[in-house]
């Protein structure tokens, strides 16, 4: 439900990020077994807008278990830096970096506050700051967050973000047919689910979440006030789970709605540049 935003989010979404790590690392959702072996954790849609990252390095903001993170360095990225707020989550990443064989030198991880990540990683600037599905609805201000990516891009570089489209948070929780929930809203959504998205039916103790919706308006428009420029925002027709029960499961792997359904975007993506210097 839509509350007052409680003085122990930060603690409470810790908790629950923390215990559902180990949970993630044995999930047949990630299939860490098939990663080790070389499958890429990435989206298609993501490798084609991203582009080359061979030879550029990368900073993944609330990187989780750093799979995302990793597939990139596959990529050929001469450098990725993953961050994340769980300890626990930056531990699975190191020991997942070091299993597929990559050191601290090409593969970094940091446990901090994605507030404070000028400060804590390792370098002042990335040619590409990345940042995945599900991670700006942990957020409150995206005005905040905007000036901390912005400030880690280097000249020339850019800052891609891939995220859940916001409409899908206004639906139905069960088909998606009705919006029942304000687009606008700036409250916190405060619930309690057992569980996580890699096992709906997971024991789990820490269930209370706190979380922010955020109009696309709002993060195109906090990313141009950081000085950065957009070079496209795209919206996708596709999810990547069974977020409402009438979502199809296709051939790419992705969730849609049926054919007889109307299209609405479950999924967008934003490229935003920091010119060179003397540009």
């Amino acid at each position: 439900m839509h509350a007052e935003t409680p003085a122990d989010w930060r603690q409470a979404n810790r908790a629950l990020w923390d215990e559902r790590v180990p949970i993630h690392v044995a999930s047949d959702f990630y299939d860490l077994e098939s990663f080790r072996a070389g499958e890429d954790a990435l989206r298609a849609f993501e490798v084609a807008e991203v582009g080359d990252v061979a030879g550029k390095s990368l900073l993944h903001l609330q990187c989780h278990i750093g799979v995302d993170t990793l597939s990139w360095a596959r990529h050929g990225a001469s450098r990725v830096v993953g961050l994340d707020f769980s300890e626990p989550a930056v531990e699975a990443a190191r020991g997942l970096a070091r299993e597929i064989g990559l050191g601290p030198d090409r593969a970094a991880f940091v446990a901090a506050d994605v507030h404070d990540a000028a400060q804590a990683v390792p370098d002042s600037s990335y040619d590409i700051v990345y940042t995945g599905v599900g991670a700006l609805n942990w957020l409150p201000d995206t005005r905040r967050w905007a000036e901390v990516a912005a400030s880690l891009v280097a000249p020339g570089g850019f800052l891609y973000l891939a995220e859940f489209h916001p409409l899908t948070d206004c639906l139905d929780d069960s088909t998606g047919r009705e919006i029942v929930h304000d687009y606008f809203s700036r409250d916190a959504w405060v619930e309690e689910a057992p569980g996580t998205y890699a096992d709906f039916d997971a024991p789990t103790v820490h269930n209370r979440s706190v979380e922010w919706q955020h109009p696309i308006g709002d993060v195109v428009s906090a990313l141009a006030a950081a000085g950065l420029r957009i070079e496209f925002l795209h919206e996708h027709d596709a999810s990547l789970f069974a977020r409402f029960s009438a979502l199809e499961r296709q051939a790419d792997g992705f969730y849609r709605f049926p054919a007889d359904r109307p299209r609405i975007p479950l999924m967008y993506s934003i490229k935003a540049t920091r010119p060179a210097v003397g540009s």
